[in-house]
This record gives structure tokens, sequence and C-alpha cells, in this order.
């Protein structure tokens, strides 16, 4: 009994691992009804999501053959619930909890009552039922309170505070989701509840663009988590970070938290996983790192979430515009409805981004109707759910389609306010954006020299963001401003004199385990760090990119294509993973055949749509003969391992050269490509 006793003091204290050891020692209370409640928790808690759900299947069972019909339900329950938070496949949810009904036939008002409204509450919530969702939340909140069960009051409360929300009763919604906050900060939940409902409040600010109100949950919740978050919680925290980080810039700090999260993130979340991979795909669109975006675009599209406006937006700067017009067309006529607690499918919030990718998309095409009707769109939205965010990108909607329709004057006024409402919420990304759309009006009205004032604030604002291509495409339209804009207002154009363009020689040398660098007259001496051999590689060919495999090739000796790892990664899917898909198969069997014998048509076909993608997972998960496929292998490697060598190399280089490793930071860029782009107003001669 020690060791039983060991391991819930080991559980207790967050030591997940300590606790499954005390565990494994403790004959027999191991397999007991207590042990296996224990091992659900600290397996959930130490990273190992199918013997999470094992265990609470297990424990069902042994409650059901011991007789047991309440506890057997509240363990099915328990299961169910687990399902839901990192599945994503509704069918096995609802097949989990029949079975918990189905034992509590005859039996009054339980905690298992509780908790299977609590889940069923969040089951609607993603399937966009919001009616059958705002019920079973007042069920369980009523049945919370008299059994006691503090889990099933709080996810019941934070989904109707939700749902109010979505539904455009703002005030009241926001007003019930601070009220919940305060009580996670003052610790009236568990761990498991509170990190989870912290993600609702969170997503519920993110949804409405309300995000200084989602950065003060997002830092409550980064303070909780140190020692509290247990399973894909702090993966789910690191999204939020680089959400947000991906708003306020740099644009190196938000890719690196969103790296984070999709490894954190990739042993507990199956479709829900392209939540991160998007923002990582966003992020490095901003950043100028179009091969990155695109793989991680893809990948999301891989898992059935949509990749859109990202992909479509991504179209665009790669100067396929008609791909991009057909994307984002496609993506607002036929929104994907996968269940997502991230991002609800129901409502006219979830449009507001799309909307927004279409209006630039249709300034680029130069379709004033389309542009004009994504502006109406956004403003409805911005009216229905008051936030600056969306008024501001209500406002450059409106600023674009103005253009288009020959009335600058309104498109600068409109961008103005934008630029404003952008600044002040610390946006400098979209500040920029706003100001390259007011520059456009100035040019319209004959008017250069405030034109380029605007693509000059637009050029830093890019630069400081860490968006080099956005940076490098304004910079070089700071110049021509103001001979457009003369030759729009007077009979004569004005020749202007060339951009001053600097020259200065920069060192990169090495010398044995030293290297000798500097950027005009003064040098230093520095180790030879990998990343610094990898910068001195992309300094012998400026302007040409290097693959991710090929910098590392070279650095071990050995060509890429040849090297023994080239081809090796993780699996797809693990064997026990691939035994649970087969298990939740056969549970959305049982869930598609319960939903043809009540003809409910919605049911069964996301139901189907789940099959679909489990068999596809397996498809994925298995190649030739039978052998297990892998991912993640030197090519994913190579690219993060080349990042975080410049990254750390250029950081240690800022110590002792500030002003070399701010040239580098602005001018390299990093993904599956990398490539030293030289700087048009500083002409460089390396002597390497």
């Amino acid at each position: 009994m020690g060791d039983l006793t060991a391991a819930q003091r080991a559980y207790r204290q967050a030591d997940w691992a300590a606790a499954l050891r005390h565990l494994d020692a403790a004959e027999p209370e191991r397999e007991s009804a207590a042990g296996l409640e224990l091992r659900a928790m600290a397996a959930y808690g130490n990273g190992d999501y199918e013997a999470s759900v094992s265990a609470w299947e297990q424990l069902s069972e042994r409650h059901a053959a011991d007789d047991e019909p309440a506890d057997a339900a509240r363990a099915a329950a328990m299961a169910a619930m687990f399902l839901l938070i990192d599945t994503g496949l509704m069918a096995t949810v609802r097949g989990w909890l029949r079975r918990a009904e189905r034992l509590l036939v005859g039996l009054d008002g339980t905690p298992a009552h509780a908790l299977i409204a609590a889940t069923r509450t969040y089951e609607r919530f993603m399937c966009g039922d919001m009616a059958e969702a705002a019920r079973q939340a007042d069920t369980a909140i009523a049945l919370g309170e008299r059994h006691g069960v503090t889990a099933a009051v709080v996810i019941g409360r934070t989904s109707a505070a939700r749902i109010r929300v979505i539904e455009g009763d703002v005030a009241e919604g926001l007003a019930e989701l601070d009220e919940i906050g305060a009580l996670l900060t003052a610790g009236g939940a568990d761990p498991l509840t509170t990190g989870m409902m912290y993600c609702e409040l969170i997503c519920a600010a993110q949804g409405m663009a309300l995000y200084d109100r989602a950065r003060e949950w997002t830092e409550l919740m980064d303070r909780w988590r140190g020692g509290a978050a247990m399973g894909g919680i702090d993966g789910r925290c690191r999204v939020h970070r680089a959400e947000l980080l991906r708003l306020s810039g740099p644009c190196d700090a938000a890719e690196t938290e969103a790296l984070h999260a999709c490894e954190e993130l990739r042993p507990w979340m199956r479709r829900e996983f392209g939540w991160p991979l998007v923002e990582l795909g966003t992020i490095r669109l901003r950043k100028g790192d179009l091969a990155g975006a695109e793989e991680a675009l893809l990948e999301a599209h891989r898992h059935t979430w949509s990749p859109h406006p990202s992909l479509a937006l991504l179209r665009l700067e790669q100067g396929d515009v008609a791909a991009a017009v057909q994307l984002i067309d496609d993506a607002l006529e036929h929104p994907l409805d996968i269940p997502s607690k991230e991002r609800p499918p129901y409502g006219e919030l979830p449009l507001a981004p799309l909307l927004d990718a279409r209006s630039e998309i249709a300034h680029a095409a130069g379709d004033a109707a389309t542009a004009r009707e994504a502006a109406t769109r956004l403003a409805a939205i911005a009216d229905r759910y008051p936030s600056r965010s969306l008024t501001a990108t209500a406002d450059l909607a409106e600023a674009r389609a103005a253009l288009l329709e020959g009335d600058p004057a309104t498109a600068v006024t409109a961008a103005r306010r934008s630029a404003t409402a952008w600044a002040d919420i610390g946006a400098p990304f979209e500040t920029a954006a706003a100001r390259t759309v007011m520059a456009e009006g100035y040019v319209a009205q004959g008017n250069p020299a405030a034109a380029q004032l605007e693509r000059q604030a637009a050029t830093a604002g890019y630069a400081h963001f860490g968006a080099a291509l956005r940076s490098d495409r304004s910079r070089a339209l700071v110049t021509s401003d103001h001979a457009i804009g003369a030759t729009a207002s007077t009979p004569a154009p004005v020749e202007l004199p060339a951009a001053p363009s600097d020259t200065t020689s920069g060192l990169f040398r090495a010398d044995g385990g030293t290297r000798t660098v500097g950027l005009g007259s003064r040098t230093v001496t520095v180790p030879d760090l990998v990343g610094l051999r990898y910068v001195a590689r992309l300094l012998a060919e400026p302007g040409r990119e290097f693959h991710a495999l090929d910098m590392t090739a070279v650095e071990h000796g050995t060509p890429a294509e040849g090297r023994p790892d080239a081809q090796q990664g993780l699996p797809v899917l693990d064997e026990p993973a691939r035994r649970a898909y087969r298990r939740r198969l056969a549970e959305i069997d049982e869930d598609i055949d319960d939903a043809t014998a009540a003809n409910d048509l919605g049911r069964l076909a996301l139901a189907q749509r789940d099959r679909e993608y489990l068999i596809v997972e397996l498809q994925r998960a298995v190649g030739l003969r039978g052998r297990a496929r892998t991912t993640g292998g030197s090519a994913e490697r190579a690219r993060s391992s080349v990042t975080r060598s410049i990254r750390y190399a250029l950081k240690r280089l800022a110590d002792h050269q500030p002003e070399l490793a701010a040239h580098l930071e602005g001018r390299i860029r990093t993904g599956a490509y990398c490539c030293y782009e030289p700087d048009p107003l500083l002409a460089v001669t390396w002597r390497l």
C-alpha cells in the first residue's frame, strides 16, 4: 500500500513520471480501481495519451464487472472527455457517452450525469449545435452544483459564456468569462480543468480579435502553467503566445513559439494538430519564408484542417492571383466545419479573417465589386461584435474598395483610421499594411510626398516586425512614389536622383577554431560556431537559396542524398496509437449505425468524415509490406537545426558586434531554404 500512497503523493506534486514508477511497483494495488484512475491521470500528465484513455476504459470495464454502474459510467464519461480534449473525433466521444448513459439507466442524478452533460456541452459546441450545447451547459451547471462536481460547473459556465458571445450577446458573455477567469486564478478548479478553461478564455478573445484581453489571459495562463500544466496544455499555451507574437512581433520569436508548440502537441492532437500548423505557416508567410509556410499549411490541410486564409494569401505572395482568388472563394463558400473548441464552426466570427483576405486578394486582382462585398460584410461583423481590431480590419477593407472605385480621399481616410488603430493595439505588420494602402491613396490623389512618408514608415514597420520580404518590396517603392505622383499632377515629370547606396566592407574569415568578423572598420574575434559556418556559406553566394539539407550535408562532409539518416524519422503513428485508432474505428461504426437508426443525417455525415479521417491516418502510417512510415526525417531536422544554429550564433555575435549581427539578422532568411539577401541600400563586399 505504501507504493500506491507514494504514487498519489508524486501525482499531487505534478511529478507524473515518479507517480507512474511508484504505481508500477505497487502490487496488487496498481490494478485496483484507485490504481487505474491514478494511472489515467499520471499517464496523461506524463505525455502518454493513449495509455491514459486506455486506463479510463479499463476502469469503466472494471467497475461494470463489479456491478458498480455509477462508477463505471463516471469512468466512461472521463474517457469521452479525454477523447474530446485531444482527438477532435466526435463519433468516438458520442460512443463513450452512450455507454455511460446505458450504465445509468434506472439511476437518478449522479456525479456521472454532471460529467456526461459537461462533455456533451462541448461535443455539441464543437459541432456547431449551439442550441443543444446551451441546454447541456445548463444541465452540467445544475447537476455539478448539486453533486459537487466543480469541473462540470466550470465547463458548463465557460461554454455557456462562449455561446453568448458567438450569438451576439457580447457584453454579458465577456463579463461571465471574466468571472470564470477570476475563479480559475483563485484555484477554484483542478489543474486539467483550469488549463483547458484558460485556453477557452483565450480562444474566445482571439475569436473576437480582442487582443488586449487575450494577452491578459495568456499571461495569467503562462504564470499558472509552471508546474501545474499537464498533457498538451503547455503546448496550447505556446500556440496562444505565438498568436500574440504574430501580432506584436518579433516574427522570429513567434516562429520559435509555434515550432515548440508543434513539437509539444504532436503526441496529443489528432485533427486539431492543424491549428498550430496553420499558426506556424501564417507566421512564416509574414516572415517571407514562403517555402516553409507552404510546407506547414499543406501539412495542416492533410490533417483536414483549413489552411485558409493563409494558403490563399501565400498564393498571392507567390504571384498567382488567379489561384488566390479561387482558393479564398472556395474557403468562403464551402468552409470546413471540422469540430474544434479552438475555432468552433459556427456564426460569422470565423468568416472575418477569410473576408479580410478576400479584400486583399480582390484589391490585388483589381476586382472592385468583390472588394466592396468583402468590406460590407466585414463592417457588419465589426458592428455586431465590437472590437477595435475588427473595426480596423473593416476600415482597411473599406480603403481597398474605395481605391478600386476611384475614391482616393475615402481610401486615405479609412486607411488612416485603420493604421492608427493597429498602431494603438501594437500590431506593426497590420499598421504597415494599412500605411501601404494609404500611400496608394496619396499617389492616386497626386500627393507623392505624403505617399513616400507612409511607405517609409511601412518599410520600417515591416523590418521591425521581421517581415523581410514585405520590407524589401516596400523599400523598393519608396523612391518611385514621387515620380508617379508628379506624372499624375504636373505636365512634366521630375527626375529624382537615385537612392543613396552606401558601400562598405565586411569580414567573416575563419582561422582554426575562431572567426574574425566585422562590418566596416570594427572587427572582433569570436568562437567559430556552427551557425557562423552556415552564415559564411550564405555570404559566399549572396542571393542564392540553399536547401537546409545542403547546408547540413556540407557541415557533416557528406552529400545530402547519401547520408545514412536521409530518410529516417519518427513513426507517423506509433504502435499504441495505431491500435487505438483501430478501436476508434469500431466506435465510429457504432455511431454511424446509431445515427442511421435515428435518421440524424448531420451526425451521420460527421461520423463518416471521422471514419474517413482515421482510415487515411492509418494508411499514412503503413508503408510497403506493412512497415511503419516515418515523418520528420532529415529534411525537417535539417531545417530546424540550421535555423536554431544561425539564430543562436547571431545572438552570441550581438554580444560582441551588434551592428554586424543586426545586419545579418535583417538580411538572412532561414527555413526550408536559406539565403543571404543583400541590402539594396548598403552594398557589402565580403572577405571570407
